[in-house]
């Protein structure tokens, strides 16, 4: 299978990362990545996003040659555990309880390759919830019913409401896809958005 040249793919059905990519202007293409995710013995959940991006871009890349490949994972962490998607109202709820009042590490891991060479990068959002009521918990996961998304807040949307404060070196790195990150790495293999955006 073959694909014209530099043709952008982003390696992930993701709705919100498509949505950030979509956001530079750029012409692309989704394909899934269908790699297995599970954690290695003794990763860190830095090293497992990292690892995952890489996976994702490799894997999509091996089946279109010529083509500039997007990789993109995250993981949440408290501490050194690793907080996943809650799937469900309940456990969305026993979550933000835990979260409540505490710092979360969001690792944003982004990987591009043009299937010789791959960029890597984590970019981290420290996240500082406030502390929440159980009245604001169920009412705000009524509202933005965040149970796809690790941490059980949805930055973009209600879910910025439950924070004291974000830091971070990219505002979008916590929706998902760092695009100052991106950028910097789609420069690198000659696709500049700022001069390739399409409306």
């Amino acid at each position: 299978m073959t694909s014209t040249p530099n043709c952008l793919i982003l390696a992930s059905t993701s709705p919100y990362r498509r949505m950030m990519l979509e956001r530079l202007g750029i012409p692309f293409k989704v394909e899934a990545s269908h790699i297995d995710e599970t954690p290695q013995s003794g990763e860190s959940p830095a090293e497992l996003s990292l690892r995952l991006a890489a996976a994702k871009a490799k894997a999509v890349a091996d089946k279109f040659p010529g083509s500039i490949v997007i990789g993109s994972d995250q993981v949440a962490t408290l501490g050194r555990e690793p907080i996943g998607k809650a799937g469900s109202f309940e456990a969305a709820f026993a979550q933000l309880k835990q979260l409540s009042g505490q710092v979360v590490q969001f690792h944003s891991a982004l990987a591009v390759t043009d299937g010789k060479e791959t960029l890597i990068e984590d970019v981290l959002t420290a996240c500082h919830f406030r502390a929440l009521s159980d009245e604001e918990i169920r009412h705000y996961l009524n509202y933005d019913e965040p149970f796809d998304t690790a941490g059980s807040a949805k930055a973009e949307s209600l879910g910025i409401s439950l924070m004291e404060s974000m830091r971070s070196d990219d505002p979008t790195a916590i929706i998902g896809l760092p695009l100052i990150e991106l950028s910097r790495m789609l420069r690198h293999f000659g696709l500049n958005p700022t001069l390739t955006a399409q409306k």
